[in-house]
């Protein structure tokens, strides 16, 4: 069991400060009533943020050498604590709040491929947990996704696209389907991007073993057809599709592309085990924080030993870092946090802190659409992560309240 959250109307907490415009070495995030008011440098004086402040001081167990971070935002995540998404109300709710108290302040809550009638019931399941502002939202992987490609999803689940099953999703999640991932070889057609575009839902291009020109025209379709502002998604770059090749540059070339020229955001799972060092490395190099969202990818076994597990009703085994299908060997999922990642892409691959931490916030939320979240700015929602010297989180406070 959690402990209720400890709520206060007004907060004061000072340190370094990551903003949208960088790292304030002494700075402080003003909070009232559950939204930030000021995020920045130290006014001249607490009357500096208006009537009443000069009271307010920073909470008891405040200490110098701290650091504040906008709450992040993981938009690929299938579960934790146990919990997988989709599964029931109770474990999902365990699983966002695992995620929560681990710094993830905003998570959309991703389901694996399935059956329709399996499909309907996990929309079904997390569509109240949306409205309740638990999860920010829900993402589809799949079903629509190349059987070359399927990673650990169930191939027996991959079909072509279904328009009349996209259309009862989408009714089914009450506005709350934020993106979909899809293999473009699934939609001959094309129809697909438009579809999703009239739920407001973004496409997402994965689990695809398509040539370059097939995944690019993918990806202009979604921009082209997408809500104003809003890009393309690639979902977990590199994974779930083949290598790149200098004669056969396919998803991957088409992806770097397309975020290069600001049409596409490409999720990366920095957790060590799905990608090289030096590969992340090389994205932020190409592209930059403001085209990568970095994405947990988790699945239930976040935050447990290691051991037997299971992901989409498939047995998987987590040794150490890594979670792999029990019987073929395919990573299924991982087991960070996304405080994790940003920690690792600073410290052991030399990224600029602003910048991982953009990746992990203010990217992810502008590309859904996502609203007053990953962002440390007067009017945003009052998340934020506490951490020390070395990015270890010491408190979050989420929506204005301590967790």
């Amino acid at each position: 069991m959690t402990s209720a959250p400890h709520h206060a109307d007004r907060l004061l907490l000072t340190g370094r400060v990551v903003t949208p415009d960088g790292v304030v070495d002494d700075g402080v995030v003003a909070v009232e009533g559950g939204r930030v008011v000021h995020a920045g440098p130290r006014p001249g004086t607490a009357h500096g943020l208006g009537e009443g402040w000069a009271g307010v001081t920073p909470p008891p167990w405040w200490r110098e050498g701290l650091t504040l971070l906008p709450g992040l935002v993981d938009v690929h995540c299938h579960g934790g604590a146990g919990g997988e998404f989709g599964s029931g109300a109770p474990e999902s709710a365990g699983a966002a709040e695992h995620h929560h108290r681990h710094g993830t302040t905003s998570v959309v809550a991703s389901l694996v491929s399935a059956p329709p009638d399996t499909l309907r019931a996990g929309v079904r399941t997390l569509a109240p947990l949306v409205g309740s502002g638990l999860l920010a939202g829900i993402h589809l992987e799949g079903p629509f996704l190349s059987t070359v490609r399927c990673g650990a999803q169930d191939p027996a689940a991959l079909t072509d696209v279904d328009l009349a099953l996209v259309e009862e999703l989408c009714s089914r999640a009450g506005g709350g389907l934020r993106h979909m991932t899809f293999a473009p070889e699934r939609d001959p057609r094309g129809e697909l991007p438009s579809a999703l575009a009239a739920h407001g839902v973004v496409g997402s291009l994965g689990h695809t073993d398509a040539d370059h020109d097939t995944c690019a025209a993918a990806l202009a379709a979604v921009a082209g057809h997408g809500v104003a502002g809003r890009r393309a998604l690639v979902t977990h770059l590199f994974n779930g599709m083949p290598p790149l090749h200098h004669r056969a540059p396919g998803p991957v070339g088409a992806a770097l592309g397309a975020a290069v020229r600001g049409g596409a955001v490409v999720e990366l799972i920095a957790d060590g085990v799905h990608l090289a060092g030096a590969t992340v490395r090389l994205v932020f190099d190409t592209a930059g924080p403001g085209a990568i969202a970095l994405v947990s990818d988790a699945m239930s076994a976040s935050g447990l030993p290691e051991g037997a597990h299971t992901l989409g009703g498939r047995s998987v085994t987590v040794t150490g870092r890594e979670a792999r299908l029990t019987d073929g060997g395919s990573l299924a999922g991982g087991v960070s946090t996304l405080l994790e990642q940003v920690r690792w892409c600073v410290q052991d691959l030399g990224i600029d802190l602003a910048d991982a931490v953009a990746s992990a916030s203010t990217t992810p939320a502008r590309a859904l659409g996502l609203a007053g979240v990953g962002v440390l700015a007067p009017g945003a929602h009052a998340d934020v992560v506490v951490v020390d010297e070395s990015l270890q989180l010491e408190r979050v406070l989420r929506r204005g309240a301590w967790l």
